[in-house]
């Protein structure tokens, strides 16, 4: 299969990152990928989805993965698998003889090991430059969902359905498969529903998740419901004031500097130092320009902040707004600046998953979340994002009152980044607007 072909194929049948920021997966497809990497690190805790996924369905995964290296001519495809993934090891060993040019990557059972860039080095010793993307040293990452749904992309069948992990204040955690577009409640409701009254829906993981209302739709990139006590340790965080949080770093911040010397970035070369930006963000000091500057360089993990800061302080939540000044100020990275030697520490760094999940308070939401992999049907209603993906938001094909069926494009891929989006239930067009498009099941229209 022809490049052109294979991103012409996702692009119509919307696929992207099935995770993290949902970038079109057509555009990572060149022939410029010397490796192409699987990613099965599942970098927050409490989600299970790929790695069930990845051990109940490795056959069809690895067969899209090696079409999608022999496409971009890729010399080898490796399959990055934490070591107690042991159920996806153990599926991906039954067939892996079959592809002579994939092989397996174990990597440790650390945070944030799903990092691109972390993971790219821990498989092939390449460090990204700062700043920059994975292709530029001649990588591409796919996550393992991503792939599940290129293999049906390539079997002309669009993606239209989300698996997402329900843990937490809930009375059966599970892993299910939903329709784009039905609400978060809605899919608690498939976990047996919350055990607590007052509570929250924290989701996408402890780490770098987000608190969303109940009423919110899944779109292609909700991986996990968290279900929590509204008076949690991880939703004070992160409802905390900035403002309060400068003043705390400001009167408090000792610089200890172990929000970088545990910066999973900093300890591969990158010049991104917590510690200084903390100290010339909390005193006002902006001789130091360079520590503003660097802060485009960190990744948004919250090692710094979430476990490695022992006053509790907040460094990403001030480094996310000062690079959010910048980029409103219509400043941008540095393209020149390089990565200096990986850290001789770096090994003895890493973050153990058992022991953030004690710091977090979420040990105990930890739980086997079984799959079940059967699309649920029977909603009477979605509400389908048109911005599901980075880039351009789809462009709405159809009006209200239009008869659709699963599978059909509702929004066309806009000019530029952009992928198409798919009703994911039978029903009328209810409602068409430039955020979204609902769609009613044809026995409760009204």
């Amino acid at each position: 299969m022809e490049i052109t072909e294979l991103s012409k194929t996702l692009r119509e049948m919307g696929v992207v990152g099935a995770g993290g920021a949902g970038f079109p997966t057509y555009a990572k497809l060149t022939d410029k990928a010397e490796f192409i990497l699987l990613n099965c690190a599942e970098c927050e805790p409490l989600l299970r989805l790929h790695r069930q996924l990845l051990a109940q369905h490795a056959k069809e995964i690895l067969d899209a993965f090696e079409e999608t290296r022999k496409t971009v001519g890729a010399k080898e495809g490796i399959i990055c698998i934490k070591r107690n993934y042991k159920s996806a090891i153990a599926a991906v060993t039954d067939f892996i003889q079959n592809y002579p040019d994939l092989k397996i990557h174990i990597l440790d059972t650390v945070y944030p090991a799903g990092d691109e860039v972390m993971l790219i080095y821990e498989a092939t010793g390449k460090v990204v430059r700062p700043g920059g993307i994975p292709i530029e040293c001649g990588v591409a990452v796919f996550n393992v969902e991503t792939m599940y749904n290129v293999y049906y992309a390539l079997k002309n069948k669009p993606v239209t359905s989300k698996l997402i992990t329900v843990v937490g204040e809930v009375n059966n955690p599970v892993t299910v498969r939903v329709p784009l577009g039905v609400t978060l409640k809605e899919v608690v409701a498939l976990a047996g529903g919350e055990k607590i009254k007052d509570f929250i829906y924290y989701v996408g993981g402890p780490m770098m998740g987000n608190i969303l209302s109940p009423s919110s739709p899944v779109v292609k990139t909700t991986n996990a419901i968290i279900v929590l006590p509204e008076n949690h340790y991880l939703v004070n965080r992160k409802n905390s004031d900035i403002q309060i949080e400068i003043h705390r770093a400001a009167s408090s911040c000792c610089q200890c500097q172990a929000c970088t010397d545990l910066c999973p970035r900093f300890n591969l070369g990158h010049p991104i130092e917590p510690h200084k930006i903390m100290r010339a963000a909390s005193s006002n000091n902006f001789s130091d320009t360079q520590a503003f500057i660097n802060t485009f360089y960190c990744c948004g993990c919250g090692v710094c902040e979430m476990y490695a800061c022992p006053q509790g302080l907040s460094p990403r939540k001030i480094i996310q707004l000062i690079k959010s000044g910048l980029r409103s100020a219509g400043i941008k990275p540095p393209k020149d600046a390089e990565a200096g030697p990986v850290n001789e520490y770096r090994e003895y760094r890493k973050v153990p998953i058992e022991r953030l999940m004690a710091r977090l308070g979420v040990s105990e939401y930890k739980a086997t979340a079984p799959l079940d992999n059967v699309l649920k049907t029977g909603y009477n209603k979605v509400t389908e994002n048109l911005s599901q993906h980075i880039g351009i938001p789809a462009k709405p094909c159809v009006k209200q009152g239009d008869t659709v069926k699963a599978g059909d494009v509702i929004a066309s891929p806009a000019d530029g980044l952009s992928v198409a989006i798919h009703a994911s239930i039978d029903g009328i067009v209810g409602e068409v607007t430039d955020k979204y498009i609902m769609i009613i099941a044809k026995d409760m229209r009204i």
